[in-house]
């Protein structure tokens, strides 16, 4: 089995930006980023993107799938 891994936390402390402010640039809810930051949520292709375009990266940078061992 695959878990997310992310380094959205990572890119919200060098831009220095909130949870709230980042959901609310890509028009999700606060607890989605929560989620995401967790690895507890999957974001749509949409999302991933939009949230790649708000930090200026791609979104394989932000976003891996890492198997579980």
């Amino acid at each position: 089995m695959s878990v997310l891994k992310t380094k959205l936390k990572e890119y919200r402390a060098r831009y220095d930006m909130k949870q709230g402010e980042l959901a609310d640039r890509v028009g999700v809810r606060r607890e989605t980023i929560i989620r995401l930051e967790k690895g507890l949520y999957n974001p749509s292709l949409k999302l991933a993107m939009d949230i790649a375009t708000v930090f200026s990266t791609t979104v394989e940078e932000l976003f891996s799938f890492e198997d579980e061992s």
